[in-house]
């Protein structure tokens, strides 16, 4: 998919990001939400807009197929791109142990999914290795496992599992996000991950009270992320996983979601442009992963490369048009993912 973004700056700039571009929405549910981009994937009666109290009412059933309330993000997102997932969250009831021997608990997720992935017959989350491309923030109920018996405490985490390795979860221990949410109150949750530093921050609050104090967590071989592994999401979604495949965990969980964002910047951004020496050139801070083509235009009519390819080092990136027409022109970066 194309997008053009047009950019004040030294004459008529714009930004063309080929299969991406910043993919911002909101969702406050004063309106169906399924006449604004939303849908819904398997039981669609665990997800119901109530126009009255304007929220999301949504039931985590571990009895059920993998079931989404999703909304597609139009660009894939990897370990290298920036993103922020904000909500709030009204637990009415949670509990593990719903199902016979699943005495342990299965996570609440929210967050980002490939979707080709996440529908298809053998993503099973609670199966170890089974659910590739997942970057998303996870609650758990507290729950026990009997033989031999663990007492395993509620959880609030931000949880990625690689495309690469799916047997690669981060984090490899839970144990600094053992922290139980109230119900009968809204939390708000704020999601954060920096490419840069390949960390993600989770910050949740009541009547801006914190609820709890989690650290960050740094995508690396420590915490079960190897530097080759990588994600590739592609949908936001609101999950409710099946516990087909997985022997010891269940959930049944009631609750009120609302004021949705998600927020991906854009491929280059700090973009500005200057002739030099007879020669024309762009700034930008790039991402990685990304590769960045100059190109120029005198008439909108047809573009032409003026630059090689040069792939994002995820700093800053300087392109050149070295042999410009001596009439006006116009110029843009086209930033393309492999």
């Amino acid at each position: 998919m194309k997008k053009i973004r047009p950019l004040a700056i030294a004459g008529l700039f714009v930004l063309s990001a080929a299969r991406c571009g910043a993919a911002t929405f909101t969702e406050d549910f004063t309106a169906d939400p399924l006449q604004d981009g939303w849908r819904v994937f398997g039981n669609t009666n665990q997800f119901q807009w109530d126009s009255t109290n304007q929220v999301l009412a949504v039931t985590w059933d571990s009895t059920q197929p993998n079931s989404y309330f999703y909304h597609p993000l139009g660009v894939t997102v990897t370990r290298n791109d920036d993103f922020s997932i904000a909500f709030d969250l009204r637990l009415n009831d949670i509990a593990s142990g719903v199902e016979l021997g699943k005495t342990g608990p299965m996570e609440l997720g929210f967050g980002l999914l490939n979707f080709a992935s996440a529908t298809s017959a053998g993503f099973r989350r609670g199966a170890y290795g089974s659910a590739p491309d997942v970057a998303e923030f996870d609650y758990y109920p507290d729950g026990h496992y009997t033989d031999p018996y663990y007492y395993a405490p509620a959880t609030s985490t931000p949880s990625f599992i690689s495309g690469v390795d799916s047997y690669d979860y981060c984090p490899a221990d839970l144990t600094p996000y053992d922290n139980e949410l109230p119900t009968n109150e809204w939390i708000h949750v704020t999601f954060t991950y920096t490419a840069t530093n390949q960390t993600a921050v989770l910050i949740l609050t009541t009547n801006s009270v914190p609820v709890g104090n989690l650290p960050p967590l740094v995508l690396d071989a420590d915490n079960g992320f190897a530097d080759s592994d990588d994600f590739r999401a592609d949908t936001f979604s609101i999950s409710s996983y099946s516990s087909v495949g997985d022997d010891y965990d269940s959930i049944l969980a009631h609750a009120s979601v609302a004021n949705i964002t998600v927020t991906i910047p854009p491929p280059a951004q700090n973009l500005s442009g200057a002739s030099s020496n007879g020669v024309w050139q762009v700034r930008f801070t790039d991402h990685l992963n990304w590769l960045y083509t100059l190109q120029r235009t005198t008439d909108f009519q047809s573009w032409i490369n003026v630059s090689p390819a040069a792939a994002g080092n995820g700093t800053n990136l300087l392109l050149q048009d070295t042999n410009p027409p001596t009439d006006k022109s116009f110029y843009r970066v086209r930033a393309d993912q492999p």
